[in-house]
């Protein structure tokens, strides 16, 4: 009876470190949990949300992602406006990429909080150097992004969101 009990939590015990060497990897290398901190990405985000983040997938205009923060230690979130080479235009709160206008129905809440004849997003035009991404916070009048401190490095990012799971009552992919 006794050998039969070593037997048994040998294999437990294996099965345990298996179980936490895997969690390990998934997190270190495919996906890992992230709270959100701050307002500037509200409405999408809010201070505190919970999400998940794919450290593997790639990047397109408009994914939301985590990157290192230049000049900070804390790692941001925010969305991905300008890949490289891509030229950036603001006029008018209407988005241009490339010659081509793109809406931002994410900001319509924010934009009709402003006072009127307000823009949200102040006028600029650049051009995202080779490597690097344009990125800026949907809350466009309290966020410090690219505007502020220019393009970052696409080896910053840490991933991109692809699920929220808390809080409970907006669960899913957010928008």
């Amino acid at each position: 009876m006794e050998a039969e009990s070593k037997k048994e939590f040998w294999s437990w015990g294996k099965s345990l470190v298996v179980a936490v060497l895997v969690a390990f990897l998934v997190r270190q290398f495919l996906f890992t949990p992230v709270i959100v901190s701050g307002e500037s990405m509200e409405p999408t985000f809010h201070d505190n949300n919970r999400v998940v983040i794919s450290k593997i997938s790639s990047l397109d205009h408009f994914d939301k992602i985590v990157f290192h923060a230049p000049n900070a230690k804390e790692d941001f979130i925010k969305r991905v406006i300008g890949l490289p080479g891509d030229t950036i235009r603001m006029e008018n709160d209407v988005l241009t990429i490339n010659g081509k206008e793109y809406p931002e129905k994410y900001l319509d809440s924010n934009k009709e909080a402003l006072p009127e004849g307000q823009n949200l997003t102040q006028d600029f035009e650049v051009i995202v150097p080779e490597g690097q991404l344009f990125v800026m916070g949907d809350n466009r009048t309290n966020s410090m992004d690219s505007r502020i401190f220019g393009s970052i490095e696409e080896d910053s990012v840490v991933g991109k969101v692809k699920f929220r799971f808390y809080p409970f009552t907006e669960m899913g992919n957010p928008k």
